[in-house]
């Protein structure tokens, strides 16, 4: 790390890289559903359809190119792979702000997902500068950028919608190049010399980044239990915004400030609840806290018929973004230092794997059982699977969510070198 860096400064500034990041996605999201009904002059309810394979397409790329990036990343330090994803999602809002046919969205979409390796770089970032101990409550970091920029990002997102559906992604490229600069000139590189290991085709990609960590069978089945999260939880950015048009006749105004509130309770959960919680309850309970907290609120939006219970079951959405640094972080510790952008990496890939599952068939349930046509009238149908889905990651996590599990000590990884090495 730069000299005069310290680690809480790192933090600070990783953080408000994620917080630009994430405002430029906001952004977009309450106006995508009036930009695929322009485009295709279809319905909302069969608009959702191709923003499904919009995201199943930015999903794949993911999948394919996160293991790679992640061990260049663990090759050529954290720094150089956050910029190339800032500039191309850039680029990447440009082309759909332009955009005049279908396809251009497609490829749009296929750019970013390829650089698209913010989050699992910034968690490698995290990584770096935190102790064992505090690797799980620091990954909060992540969500809780995330959750701050969709205070503002959404809210701006429907303000600008109101002017037109390509007003947004013109505001999104320009917080993108901006998250770019601030990067360039303020973002220090974390990752150690003695850290940084010779990249290997073999093992950058999903199949040999997953042969290299299923040398550790508890990595292994957490990876599942994450993937089964994953699905249930891409249920919100698959079909919320054609949901809340549907069932609740919001605008995108509307559908702005319900996602801003997800966002307060995103960045208030994971950037303070977390750090306060863990530590004394330890990462496998915050886990079950946290899966917990995500059943309730998919069951109740399965069957939630007015806005005021949707911003009820937010709060419970919301306290269930515990999971998923309390996963990060039971991963985290047991891996090697010099595997750190690797395991994010892969985490990346397991998380791009699920965006093509559960976009794909979330969309597809709600179009099934949404519209004029449904032969049974459910558009909670997809909040209902994704509970399903979190019950049997709760099943498989389970040995995990005990109240007291010994962390792997120091010496236990101390110049460990990971299986290939």
């Amino acid at each position: 790390m730069r000299s005069g860096i310290s680690k809480r400064s790192a933090l600070g500034f990783i953080l408000v890289t994620l917080v630009l990041n994430s405002m430029g996605i906001g952004l977009m999201m309450p106006v995508m559903p009036s930009l695929l009904t322009e485009l295709t002059s279809l319905p909302v309810s069969e608009a959702a359809r191709w923003g499904g394979a919009l995201s199943v397409v930015y999903a794949l790329m993911q999948f394919a190119f996160g293991p790679t990036l992640g061990n260049l990343s663990d090759r050529f330090g954290r720094r150089p792979v956050l910029l190339v994803s800032m500039f191309a999602m850039a680029v990447d809002y440009l082309i759909m702000a332009f955009s005049w046919h279908l396809a251009v969205l497609f490829i749009g979409r296929t750019l970013s997902g390829v650089a698209g390796a913010t989050f699992s770089a910034a968690s490698a970032f995290i990584a770096d500068v935190s102790s064992k101990e505090d690797r799980a409550k620091n990954f909060g970091l992540v969500g809780a950028g995330f959750g701050v920029g969709f205070v503002l990002g959404p809210m701006i997102g429907g303000y600008l919608g109101e002017y037109g559906p390509r007003a947004p992604f013109y505001a999104a490229a320009g917080l993108s190049f901006v998250n770019f600069l601030f990067g360039y000139f303020m973002l220090p590189e974390t990752l150690k010399d003695e850290n940084r290991r010779d990249f290997d085709w073999k093992r950058a990609n999903p199949f040999g980044a997953f042969k290299q960590i299923a040398a550790y069978p508890a990595v292994r089945t957490l990876l599942l239990a994450i993937f089964l999260f994953d699905i249930a939880h891409y249920v919100y950015p698959s079909v919320w915004s054609y949901y809340a048009e549907e069932v609740f006749a919001w605008s995108p105004g509307d559908i702005g400030l319900s996602l801003a509130a997800v966002g307060v309770g995103f960045a208030f959960v994971q950037g303070y609840l977390i750090r306060v919680l863990e530590p004394k309850l330890g990462p496998g309970r915050t886990l079950f806290i946290g899966l917990a907290a995500n059943l309730v609120a998919f069951a109740g939006l399965a069957v939630a018929d007015t806005g005021w219970m949707a911003y009820v079951l937010i709060s419970f959405a919301a306290l269930g973004a515990m999971a998923t640094p309390a996963f990060t972080g039971l991963m985290s510790v047991r891996v090697p230092d010099n595997a750190q952008g690797e395991l994010q990496g892969l985490i990346a890939s397991a998380a791009g794997l699920s965006m093509v599952v559960s976009p794909l068939v979330m969309t597809q349930v709600f179009a099934t059982f949404s519209g004029p046509e449904a032969a049974i009238s459910f558009p909670g149908a997809p909040f209902a699977l994704a509970g399903v889905l979190i019950l049997a990651a709760m099943l498989i996590a389970l040995p995990f969510m005990r109240l007291q599990e010994r962390l792997p000590s120091p010496s236990d990884a101390a110049d460990r070198k990971t299986p290939a090495e």
